[in-house]
């Protein structure tokens, strides 16, 4: 949506709740709503909720995001999460890719760099499909499929 940032500010302060909305409500009273910009507001919002301190911390954690035993559903959270932190990552296709990837357990990086694909999303796909896909060979691995009864035609 094309919007003008009066618009953008009016739907963002629209999502609001809790502190955050009584923050608005209060500070909303000195400012003109309808020369606010995006990046002013931004600006507010962040000194109020993030200071510089939580936001470094972010980054810090953003950049050595790591897998480990987290499934990929809970990496990639995390990940567009904190790319919101890291703008420069965020907005590089390649540099998104390519910290996503570094941040995956290296046997699904390995099945997501051998399909070749070359944007984010699609990559975020098969590292899904992929550690599903892994997830079941452990599962086989170690004899825990679940139980299941025998057909009926089968006993007949």
């Amino acid at each position: 949506m094309e919007l003008q940032d009066a618009d953008i500010v009016r739907c963002a302060t629209f999502l609001l709740t809790g502190d955050a909305r009584l923050w608005w409500e209060s500070a909303s009273v000195s400012v003109k709503l309808q020369t606010l910009t995006w990046n002013r507001f931004n600006k507010v919002f962040y000194s109020k909720y993030f200071s510089e301190e939580v936001r470094s911390r972010l980054t810090r954690e953003f950049m050595s995001l790591r897998q480990g035993d987290s499934s990929v559903a809970d990496v990639v959270g995390k990940f567009e999460g904190g790319c919101h932190f890291v703008p420069l990552i965020a907005n590089d296709v390649r540099e998104k890719l390519r910290n996503f990837m570094d941040g995956l357990q290296p046997i699904l990086r390995r099945v997501v760099r051998v399909a070749g694909l070359t944007t984010y999303t699609v990559s975020v796909s098969r590292a899904l499909t992929a550690g599903q896909d892994q997830m079941d060979i452990e599962v086989d691995r170690l004899g825990k499929r679940p139980y299941q009864a025998p057909c009926l035609e089968e006993s007949l």
